[in-house]
Order: structure tokens, then sequence, then C-alpha cells
């Protein structure tokens, strides 16, 4: 599967161990991300991230930040793009198959690398369930 994932400073840690572990598994990652502590505008790292799940470069995006707030509010800015911000595998599932979620916000600050590559393994995993979702989904959009 093809991934984007960006993060601010705060998500710097998560990103490489959550690299390592798609990359395990055959993934191929496109790394928008900054690899550096030092303070940056998650905004920056985000953006490019939504672009590729827009132009279909990618299949999902996944966007670290602190609280994974401003991160899912940036990507959320594009339409079309559903971005759940997730903290347990079972919010995860839910955003998949209920939500059709294309790309995952993971709050660096709150979870441990092991939650979020359980996180990962279920949000990559569980299709969306359609049905009465559906018309939710489309209900989304602003346009």
């Amino acid at each position: 599967m093809k991934i984007s994932i960006g993060n601010d400073h705060a998500g710097v840690e998560l990103k490489e161990a959550i690299i390592s572990h798609l990359e395990k598994d055959n993934h191929t990652l496109t790394n928008h991300g900054t690899n550096s502590s030092n303070s940056v505008d998650y905004a920056d790292f985000i953006h490019p991230v939504a672009m590729d799940v827009l132009s279909e470069k990618v299949s999902i995006g996944i966007i670290i930040c602190g609280s994974g707030n401003g991160a899912a509010m940036t990507a959320n800015k594009h339409q079309k793009i559903r971005a759940a911000l997730c903290w347990t595998p079972e919010i995860a599932e839910l955003s998949r198959l209920h939500n059709d979620a294309n790309i995952i916000s993971i709050p660096a600050r709150f979870v441990s690398k092991l939650e979020a590559k359980e996180m990962l393994n279920v949000f990559l995993s569980t299709p969306f369930e359609g049905g009465r979702h559906q018309k939710r989904i489309e209900k989304i959009d602003c346009s």
C-alpha cells in the first residue's frame, strides 16, 4: 500500500517507529514530516499529506502532532478528506468502518509506539462498511 505521512516536531520519534513498522510489511511511504525536534508549524507538513490522498498518489495518510487535533483540523479543511483523530484501536476501526476515514491523526504525546502500531494495523486492514453509512459520508462535504 502507498501511504503518505506527515508530522510536526512532537511526532518525529513516533513517525520513525511507524515508518519502520510499516516498511516491514512492504508498504511504500512518502515522508512529508519534519525530522527535527525544532519547533515547526504542523500545517506545513499536513497539507502535503492531504494533497497526496486527494490526488490518489497514496491510498491513505498518517498525520502526527502533539495532540493530533491541529493535524486533523488542518487535513479536514480539504474537501473529501476525512481525517480521524484516533487514540485506541477501537476508534481507528470505527473511523474506517463507519466514517471511511482516509487519514488517521495520531496524538504523539498521548499514545505509545505500541498503541500507534496497533491502531495503524487496524486502520489499514478495516474496510468501509458502506450501507447506511454511505449516505452520511455523502453529507460531510460542504461543496
